[in-house]
């Protein structure tokens, strides 16, 4: 093992006997192709071992569950609300201007009314803006709530949207707008390729990567990794259950050059305290210096790991374990 850390080194990987100043105002997002590789469980481990001035934000909306392993205090419930045209029709003229420049067709002109379909509007403000006679004034629909609180040192904020809904970019960014600059953030994102996590990984300086050993596991980790290149974000690969399935996963990433930077066992000590909604580092204080590590390899990787696909496929891949 201490030959292959030496090699990795080369290419701009932190050997496990380097010391590196941990420096915070990151944003790290934690993703994955796919639901169940463990995202909640890297991000809510991270975000404890790395103890105070640490930001947890849990960016499923459709689904958070971080809070029921950080057990936040929380201080502050708020409602959100999006944009949506209100119409007049007693001063429209129907030129259906608004319809034209509406992308998401979200607003309509039949006849001599406008029909408005609020759950596809992204509440850009186009139409009001374009409306030649001022028929179309900006109200508002609820999406969700923002709630916020502390967990023993933690800043710990998520969303949750509205039974039913189905615009949650909108409460993502709303959610990230309480990135504090001057503190590691830590972002759990929501799983899958679509624009919720798109929401979620924009603007980030790392994206780890969550997944498993199993051909969906593969499939959806290529879908992930070909979006965070597209946002050209560095990336490193976390395999959970590892000592499960085959070893495509391990395979594909020496193919691109994807970093392993943690490898978690299917261990049935892990998986009871995980049902019992137990920080791993709790029960098994060890792995609190191995998300430490991890967090040292992200730190070195978000300065030095270039994306750019050409190469990644042209060069010979190595990869790293943190242990």
């Amino acid at each position: 093992m201490d030959g292959a850390w030496g090699a990795v080194a080369v290419y701009g990987v932190v050997s496990k006997n380097d010391l590196i100043e941990r420096r915070f105002g990151m944003i790290i997002s934690i993703a994955s192709g796919k639901g169940g590789t463990g995202k909640t469980t890297v991000a809510t481990n991270l975000a404890r071992s790395m103890g105070c001035n640490v930001q947890l934000l849990d960016c499923d909306v459709e689904e958070p569950n971080a809070h029921l392993f950080i057990h936040p205090s929380f201080e502050e419930t708020e409602p959100f609300f999006m944009p949506v045209p209100e119409v007049n029709e007693t001063w429209c003229t129907f030129c259906g201007k608004c319809a034209d420049i509406c992308q998401f067709k979200a607003i309509a002109v039949v006849n001599e009314h406008v029909l408005v379909f609020e759950e596809l509007c992204h509440g850009c403000g186009g139409c009001w803006e374009v409306c030649p006679v001022g028929a179309i004034q900006e109200g508002r629909r609820k999406l969700g709530v923002i709630q916020r609180g502390q967990s023993n040192g933690i800043e710990f904020i998520h969303g949750r949207l509205r039974v039913g809904e189905a615009m949650s970019p909108p409460l993502i960014k709303k959610v990230r707008s309480f990135e504090n600059p001057d503190k590691l953030t830590i972002i759990d994102a929501p799983p899958g390729t679509s624009c919720p996590v798109i929401a979620s990984m924009k603007d980030t300086d790392f994206v780890l990567l969550v997944t498993e050993p199993t051909p969906f596991g593969l499939h959806d980790l290529k879908l992930a990794v070909g979006a965070t290149q597209i946002l050209d974000i560095p990336l490193g690969l976390v395999i959970n259950r590892s000592d499960l399935g085959d070893d495509r996963v391990r395979k594909y990433a020496l193919q691109r050059r994807l970093p392993i930077l943690m490898e978690i066992p299917f261990d049935r000590q892990i998986a009871e305290a995980y049902s019992r909604g137990e920080m791993l580092v709790d029960v098994i204080p060890q792995w609190k210096d191995r998300f430490l590590r991890l967090y040292d390899q992200i730190q070195h990787l978000s300065k030095h790991q270039t994306l750019n696909t050409k190469y990644q496929t042209q060069r010979p891949s190595l990869t790293a374990r943190i242990w």
